[in-house]
């Protein structure tokens, strides 16, 4: 199995000009090379482990697999993860997403490409406040890696009473979310209709519109959410709750689902 921490020298200041060795745990960081049909597709940065979820999530929230049966098989090994994916199934079909801040395309051309393929309104999931506010706690108790290194996002999936079903960690916020897709991809759970996304971070576009290709109708962010994650989550019915700590929220859209 892949090591997704390490340990490296450091020099540590404790005050002062008290400079003292010792050692200090990462979070490992090293490229996946996802390929599909015998063909390179993608190049990702991510922390070992959970690789076939990882490139499953991805594929699936990209738009190129729709069911479990368009994927044949999957074959991890170092830094690189090979698909198989069934006979007809377009890997040109993918949806042209813009994931970073810098880019200057157009915002509502992005959020009509997720409708453009299919994504429908999202289902009603009756919430209570109460539920969200215990979230935040349950998510940072169970991030194992996060508290060896300080270095890792987490994404995990609660039920409606707030039980978790399932936690993901990676150095990218994308990836965190990607396992945890790719692993109810693979065992044929989707869409996740009755589930509750709660991220360690901000709740930026890319991972509102991978939630919605999940059909997850509720998101839940520690940090903000930005402008088009926001027009993204009103366009398909999603509730979006950002600043989730200290026992408050916000709540960005989806209002008729707390009670």
């Amino acid at each position: 199995m892949r090591r997704n921490i390490v340990t490296m020298p450091i020099h540590k200041a404790d005050g002062g000009n008290s400079i003292s060795p010792c050692q200090d745990l990462l979070a490992v960081e090293e490229p996946l090379q996802i390929r599909v049909n015998g063909r390179d597709l993608s190049i990702t940065m991510r922390t070992p482990g959970q690789d076939a979820e990882l490139a499953a999530g991805f594929l699936f929230t990209e738009g190129i697999l729709k069911t479990r049966a368009d994927l044949m098989a999957v074959d991890c090994s170092e830094n690189s993860v090979a698909l198989t994916l069934a006979d007809g199934v377009d890997t040109g079909t993918a949806r042209n997403f813009y994931t970073t801040s810098s880019c200057g395309v157009c915002g509502k051309a992005s959020i009509e490409s997720l409708h453009a393929i299919g994504c429908a309104m999202l289902p009603e999931l009756e919430i209570r406040a109460e539920i969200i506010h215990n979230l935040p706690e349950k998510l940072r108790a169970a991030q194992s890696a996060f508290d060896r290194t300080g270095g890792l996002h987490a994404a995990a999936l609660f039920d409606a009473s707030g039980a978790m079903e399932a936690i993901r960690e990676d150095v990218g916020r994308h990836n965190a979310v990607d396992k945890l897709i790719g692993a109810a991809f693979l065992e044929s759970r989707l869409p996740l209709s009755h589930s509750i996304l709660m991220l360690s971070g901000r709740a930026s576009f890319e991972l509102i519109q991978k939630a919605v290709m999940a059909g997850i109708p509720v998101v839940a962010a520690v940090g903000a959410p930005s402008s088009l994650a926001v027009e993204s989550a009103r366009r398909f019915g999603m509730t979006l709750l950002g600043f989730v700590r200290d026992e408050r929220f916000n709540i960005y859209t989806g209002l008729s689902r707390l009670r």
